[in-house]
């Protein structure tokens, strides 16, 4: 529902239009997915994408998503979204994530340096029936459930914690004023957390949970100078490791060498138009130095990934952004095309729509032939600003449930900024029927995802793709 639309219904409309949704999307037919008939192959859809990819890092891509079922779930975002593409729709349209799946949400640090828990990747970001998120985010706890080796009473409990976060928190934030939801924690301080988490977590997790949260905070761009470069004749040099990190100059010809730093220059300065007028400020105070291509993610592995050095007033005053390809959404086939020509600004809006606070360097660039010749889009932000994960890997199912409870909230409260609260209230009810679907339907994708996994191990035994493991 457009915005003018929701101003101009009364109340009692918007909650009508969110129950009349159950008539063509019931609530428990969310639970009831099978593969359909037709369902295209997974590895043919991930080839797909690898066409469009740098060809020699997709095996390492490849070798990720086989480290576990868990791990594929993480890089099979666009083959789940050809999967939702045949579910029943509400039409209670909110700006997705598009991959809420649960490690892409975690710690950065805000404008305030105070440390803040939300959605944290935006990738595939587009508008869409907000069910999509909700399912993915479902889905991945269950993934993990299993991969963590819980029972399906213990898996069962999670999945109906996150749904049912997700459930309470859209209901309880269709209440507020529009400004009041607005303004709302400002996404969640991480030491309210600790203070929340307190009384759920054994010693040794607290003990953990702390320990990381201090990893993340001292995770900043002197910390990536430290680790990230050396000095070579008197000037800090990004550190190469092939085939993670390359520096530019190995991946431009000899002609193209030649006019290196003015087309950096020339990217630097388009992407900090892109920024409000006091970063543009403070972007000016650091001049370029160096840079290098770095493989991120899982699922990310194979676009391009650049890492950007500037230094300020001094080589101890360091600037380290990620200059990231942005193409298009994986949920772009099946639903409306982006607003944005440029997916870099597709990202970024989405970003700043979802996130109550966003890091302040978050900007856009368009490269002209650039590198391999081809016109391409990307988003750029600090590398390094506080980012951290929570370890799944470790958690107990109680801990994971906790955690669960807090993805589903901060994933209803990016989708209340952007679509109707009160239609999806209303739509959602007060019962656990919509919490019972979405953890059948997680279940239910956990062995679909299990069944893609294997398909792409007998790809990789069969030669059809490549793998490299171990990177």
């Amino acid at each position: 529902m457009a915005t003018r639309a929701i101003e101009d219904a009364s109340l009692a409309e918007r909650a009508a239009r969110g129950r009349a949704a159950r008539n063509h999307a019931p609530r428990s037919a969310h639970g009831g997915w099978e593969p359909a008939a037709n369902r295209p192959d997974p590895v043919d859809l991930l080839e797909e994408q690898a066409a469009e990819r740098v060809p020699e890092l997709i095996p390492i891509r490849y070798g990720r998503m086989l480290v576990s079922p868990f791990t594929f779930f993480r890089g099979a975002a666009y083959v789940m979204a050809s999967d939702l593409n045949t579910e029943p729709r509400t039409g209670l349209e909110v700006q997705l994530c598009g991959d809420a799946h649960l490690s892409n949400f975690g710690t950065y640090a805000g404008p305030d340096r105070r440390l803040v828990f939300s959605v944290n990747d935006f990738d595939e970001t587009l508008p869409g029936p907000f069910e999509w998120d909700v399912k993915r985010l479902v889905a991945s706890f269950a993934v993990a459930g299993r991969d963590r080796g819980f029972d399906a009473a213990q898996r069962e409990s999670v999945n109906l914690t996150v749904a049912r976060s997700y459930r309470e928190a859209i209901r309880s934030m269709a209440e507020m004023r529009a400004l009041e939801l607005w303004y709302l924690e400002i996404d969640r301080d991480l030491e309210t957390i600790i203070a929340e988490w307190e009384a759920r977590l054994s010693p040794e997790e607290l003990k953990r949970f702390e320990r990381d949260l201090a990893k993340a905070r001292a995770k900043d761009s002197v910390r990536a100078l430290a680790k990230l470069t050396q000095v070579v004749d008197g000037r800090p040099r990004i550190i190469e490791d092939p085939p993670l990190i390359v520096p530019i100059e190995e991946l431009t010809g000899a002609e193209e060498a030649e006019h290196l730093d003015a087309a950096i220059h020339e990217i630097v300065r388009s992407y900090r138009s892109t920024l409000p007028a006091d970063r543009r400020r403070l972007l000016e105070r650091y001049r370029y130095v160096d840079a290098a291509r770095k493989v991120v993610g899982v699922g990310s592995v194979g676009t391009r990934a650049w890492i950007i050095l500037l230094l300020g007033r001094d080589d101890s005053d360091p600037l380290f952004l990620q200059m990231k390809e942005a193409q298009r959404s994986v949920l772009e086939p099946y639903l409306k095309r982006s607003a944005y020509s440029n997916h870099g600004r597709r990202v970024v809006e989405g970003q700043r729509l979802m996130q109550a606070t966003s890091d302040i360097m978050l900007g856009w660039v368009h490269t002209t032939k650039w590198i391999d010749g081809v016109d391409r889009d990307f988003y750029v932000r600090q590398l390094w600003d506080g980012k951290g994960s929570a370890p799944v890997d470790v958690m107990d199912d109680r801990t994971l449930a906790s955690y669960g409870e807090l993805c589903g909230w901060v994933l209803a409260r990016a989708h209340a900024r952007s679509g109707d609260p009160i239609a999806m209230a209303a739509y959602l009810g007060s019962g656990d029927v919509f919490d019972r679907a979405m953890s059948s339907f997680a279940e239910r994708y956990a062995d679909q995802n299990e069944r893609d996994y294997e398909a792409l191990r007998s790809a990789a035994e069969a030669g059809r793709i490549e793998v490299l493991s171990g990177l």
